[in-house]
């Protein structure tokens, strides 16, 4: 058997989208594929993202539902 047959796959990934980004981002599916990956074996964290653009769209919308952010783009009226 070469040896080739006998080494594990070191670079392959597997990958979910991302559950967090998938509720709350109405572009979702719109996105790249790879920018709605996680890593299968966390959390649906923007660290588990990855892509670069994937992690700062998640960090962006965390901030977003924190501040209460309208589907739109803008701040709810407190008045």
């Amino acid at each position: 058997m070469e040896r080739l047959h006998l080494r594990p796959l070191q670079d392959t990934r597997t990958g979910r989208d991302c559950q967090f980004c998938r509720h709350s981002d109405p572009d979702f599916e719109k996105r790249d594929p790879m920018d709605r990956l996680v890593s299968s074996k966390k959390y649906d964290v923007a660290a588990a993202h990855m892509s670069e653009n994937g992690y700062i769209r998640h960090r962006m919308l965390e901030i977003e539902v924190r501040l209460g952010v309208t589907e739109f783009g803008q701040l709810p009226n407190v008045a």
